[in-house]
């Protein structure tokens, strides 16, 4: 087996399977230089601050490609005025490299027109400056839904929700004002139900109860009956029922006073037989006199008394009475008036005497 290796034809394939082998790499690399351009590099023109047509045009001219991009508007800059490249200008690429060109656009970037329609005005606001869109004029017309967004208005078209519209646009926006009090209520009878239901909604009120006498949904019934009746005060956002009929409504006289009986009220005006247009007296209420106590007798001055004091030579020997002695009897004093005297009306105490020793 060892002799069979070392024969010469073995030798011979192996070197012309590895002169093969050598020879496919070599035509390999020649052909990726070839393809590649291997060594053969071009230098990125400087289209900068140029037309996006004129960049265009030198980059086709250098044998390179090119991609353009739309950039952020930019006020200062022209319409599709190159603004960046990559790669960077001078840079050294091969023939045929696609280059990114930044332009600015025409104009800002269109931006969807979100949904604040029913909204409140706030919440619309931040909204709509979220995206990028500005609010102009605010218009309130008369509306049960105050401070809420009626309709956006854009170079005096209506504006709906999703419309496309360049970024920083100025729209208007009509907001409720809220209802109007006491509007006179208009007069329905007589008239097709289509042609109510659109008076209804022309002067702000609700659609309320609408009653066919077949029981149909027959828009050009003609109506009969309405509550509330033609010309009452009401606010605006109030239901208005109706009654509609094949029939005219001379026709439906029975039914109109059943229905009278039911949402009118009759108020009775009329003056009693005893009642007198007299106005009446206003008197001051006098207060319950109260019950006074009798009135107590005053009581006589308590006799004023002299008081002696004791000389200090002549002690006094002699000893008085008592203030209780002082009164004398009735027999021995002449002073005491008698008891049938009329002209005394009122007896004085007599003065009392204390004498200190």
């Amino acid at each position: 087996m060892l002799k069979s290796l070392f024969h010469w034809k073995v030798w011979v394939n192996i070197l012309v399977a590895s002169a093969v082998f050598v020879g496919a790499v070599w035509l390999t690399f020649r052909w990726l230089e070839m393809h590649t351009n291997h060594g053969k590099e071009i230098a990125v023109p400087n289209v900068m601050n140029k037309s996006v047509h004129d960049a265009i045009k030198i980059l086709d001219d250098s044998g390179l490609g090119y991609e353009v991009d739309s950039f952020k508007f930019d006020p200062k800059f022209k319409p599709f005025q190159v603004l960046q490249i990559y790669p960077s200008p001078g840079s050294r690429v091969k023939d045929g490299r696609t280059i990114v060109l930044k332009v600015n656009p025409r104009t800002y970037a269109q931006v969807s027109v979100p949904d604040v329609l029913d909204r409140y005005k706030g919440l619309a606001f931040r909204q709509l400056e979220q995206v990028g869109l500005k609010v102009g004029d605010t218009i309130f017309e008369p509306s049960i839904q105050r401070d809420a967004v009626l309709r956006m208005i854009y170079n005096g078209s209506t504006l709906k929700p999703g419309a496309l519209l360049p970024r920083f646009s100025t729209i208007d926006l009509v907001i409720g004002a809220g209802p109007k009090r006491n509007i006179s209520v208009p007069n329905m009878v007589g008239l097709t139900v289509q042609q109510a239901k659109l008076i209804i909604s022309q002067n702000l009120f609700e659609i309320g109860l609408v009653e066919h006498e077949d029981g149909g949904a027959d828009d050009s019934d003609i109506v009969y009956y309405q509550d509330p009746a033609p010309m009452d005060a009401r606010d605006q956002g109030m239901q208005i029922d109706i009654w509609a009929s094949k029939k005219t409504p001379a026709e439906m006289g029975a039914k109109i006073s059943q229905l009278n009986s039911i949402y009118r009220i009759q108020m009775n005006y009329s003056v009693p037989e005893n009642y007198t247009n007299e106005e009446p007296v206003y008197r001051e209420a006098v207060p319950q006199q109260q019950e006074m106590p009798p009135a107590e007798t005053p009581k006589p001055a308590a006799p004023r008394t002299e008081v002696k004091k004791p000389e200090a030579s002549k002690p006094s020997t002699e000893q008085k009475p008592k203030a209780t002695e002082t009164k004398p009897k009735a027999a021995t004093s002449p002073a005491v008036a008698p008891k049938t005297s009329p002209a005394k009306t009122e007896e004085k105490p007599k003065a009392k005497k204390v004498i200190v020793e």
